[in-house]
């Protein structure tokens, strides 16, 4: 199910163009247009859920299939072995502008801790 109004949904529905790293039957995952890194990948489940919140235990598989997905892009592009990053945002106070639930995949620069 996709909302006509959200930007990852028209991403999915071929309205707005991106630069796709990877698809399948249940995720696509794209080269963010801001990146915070020299490699920064939003893998998004093509099922339309805004938040983390709102996943319930049926959708257990698919949070697990969405970093498999992050782990493989990191092996191709090079950077499983140096490191990478896996963000999840839920909601505005921790960073969430795009309603649609995505996982960050970030590399290629050293990351400190704890985030800002």
């Amino acid at each position: 199910m996709t909302e006509h109004n959200c930007l990852f949904c028209q991403i999915l529905d071929g309205n707005i163009s991106a630069n796709i790293a990877y698809e399948d039957e249940r995720v696509l995952a794209f080269h963010d247009i801001a990146p915070q890194a020299p490699i920064h990948i939003l893998i998004i489940p093509k099922q339309h859920i805004a938040t983390i919140n709102d996943f319930t235990e049926e959708h257990q598989d698919l949070l697990g299939y969405m970093i498999l997905t992050a782990r493989k892009l990191a092996q191709e592009l090079g950077v499983a072995e140096d490191g990478y990053r896996l963000n999840f945002n839920c909601n505005r106070l921790a960073g969430q502008t795009v309603f649609h639930t995505h996982l960050h995949l970030l590399a290629g620069r050293p990351f400190s801790w704890p985030p800002g």
